[in-house]
């Protein structure tokens, strides 16, 4: 059956011409469906795409470990770089801390103008913001260069194999572009050094973890 459909464009719509406008839409109903109850069973991992009831268990299971690993490391490289970031006190260097302010700025900006910023961000002025994000700025510069002399330190680096890992996986997010896309960081050292960065922070962090801070 044909429903009419009456709705408002948001304010902040992406057409000008619209923004906040009234309008109709006429739809035509084919199906109407409610949620019921799955019996967990082979016929459900099957619709799945799953070999069976066993199997999705296996698959859901290690699904989740997977996400309280990932959790647990990300609370434990937190609290690792806030130690660190407490103990060390030293002159940064001028020009790192703009050029990592200028791009966290642009970033806001951006997200200022897409109505993006975080709730608590949108009611305060630019020199608030300016302020309070030229100290994130300094702490990711002072975090850099300490994790940089623990990783020099005790000789971490980053391997080929895990550069080119990083490269696979980040490519695959792109679908059917992946190979180009792969192609493409083989091609562009910049980007392979935006991959190399946090593979090398993580390694450092485990260094941390499993033999304490030698800076500290």
């Amino acid at each position: 059956s044909d429903v009419v459909v009456k709705v408002n464009f948001p304010d902040d719509y992406q057409a000008e011409a619209l923004k906040g406008k009234a309008a109709e839409f006429e739809v035509k109903v084919k199906e109407v469906k409610a949620p019921v109850e799955s019996k967990a069973d082979d016929a459900l991992a099957e619709r799945l795409g799953v070999e069976n009831l066993e199997k999705l268990q296996e698959l859901i299971k290690g699904n989740l470990e997977r996400q309280y690993t990932d959790a647990s490391r990300f609370k434990l490289k937190r609290a690792l770089l806030d130690v660190l970031d407490t103990k060390h006190d030293f002159p940064l260097p001028p020009k790192m801390v703009e050029a990592e302010f200028a791009s966290i700025w642009t970033q806001v900006q951006q997200d200022k103008e897409r109505g993006g910023l975080p709730p608590e961000d949108a009611e305060k002025s630019d020199d608030q913001l300016q302020s309070e994000y030229r100290k994130i700025a300094e702490r990711r510069v002072r975090l850099g260069l300490v994790l940089a002399e623990i990783g020099r330190a005790n000789n971490v680096q980053v391997t080929d194999q895990e550069l080119t890992e990083a490269m696979r996986q980040e490519a695959m997010r792109y679908g059917p572009q992946a190979q180009q896309i792969f192609d493409l960081f083989r091609q562009n050292a910049n980007a392979q050094a935006q991959l190399r960065a946090p593979i090398f922070e993580d390694k450092v962090v485990v260094q941390c973890d499993r033999k304490g801070d030698p800076f500290v």
